[in-house]
Formats: structure tokens, sequence, C-alpha cells
């Protein structure tokens, strides 16, 4: 197994472009940066959102699980404070933009995010924040 390098491809990781946030995906060997052990949060954010459904709908990138957990932040982030965090028509926008992609596992997201909206007591805090439902991957 390949030990993790630092990819030096960042000229801000705190603030990552889109272009950026791609290479570093498509690395295998290239560990998140060290400036936050929460830097997952960082990206959960509505600038890099379309980024992230496009690698996390596409099975050959080696971070689509990564960006998987990332979508599933960003919407338990929007629900979880009344849409303050994420205004709902960014969230319906990407909703219906990554229900698009056609990969099985981005429309489970959006599924999934779809029934959190809808009943905001389908949190929990392990599936939504710390990657079980990017890691296991199902339908609430």
């Amino acid at each position: 197994m390949p030990q993790e390098s630092t990819f030096a491809g960042f000229a801000n990781p705190v603030s990552p472009q889109p272009e950026e946030l791609r290479e570093w995906a498509y690395d295998a060997n290239a560990g998140p940066p060290k400036i936050s052990a929460e830097w997952d949060l960082v990206l959960a954010d509505d600038a890099l959102m379309p980024t992230l459904v496009e690698l996390a709908a596409d099975p050959v990138c080696p971070k689509r699980t990564f960006a998987l957990h990332c979508l599933y932040l960003y919407a338990a982030d929007a629900v979880r404070t009344g849409f303050r965090a994420h205004p709902r028509r960014r969230v319906k926008k990407l909703l219906d933009r990554a229900n698009q992609t056609g990969d099985a596992w981005v429309k489970l997201w959006v599924t999934n995010t779809k029934a959190l909206i809808d009943d905001p007591n389908l949190f929990d805090y392990r599936e939504w924040c710390q990657g079980g439902l990017a890691r296991r991957p199902r339908r609430l």
C-alpha cells in the first residue's frame, strides 16, 4: 500500500479552487492537507459543491468516498441549521444537479437528503457527519 504524500497543488488549502480539489482527488497517494483535522468541514461549502458532486459521481476517483462524505456533511449542516448555513434554494439546485449524474451513490445521497429535509429526526451524527453513509451507502 503506497504511503500518503503531501499534495503541493493548493495555493490555499483553506480555500481550494475547484481545479486544485479535482487534481488532489485524482492523486491516489495525496493525503489531506495538514491544516486541520476537519478539512472536510472546510470543503463542505456552497462554492465547492458542484465539484464534490462530480468527484462523488466518478467511480474511478480515488477520493470518491471522501467527496460523498462532504456532500453528507453539507446536507446535514443545511438541515440542522434550518437552512441558515446553506440556503434552501441552493440545496435544492444542488440536489437537482446531483440527481442528473446518473450515479447510484450520488442519487442515494439525493434521496437521503430529501428524506432528512422531510424528517430532520433522521439525523444521526455518525452517519451524516462522521462518514457512515459515505462508507456504507444505503437508503434511510
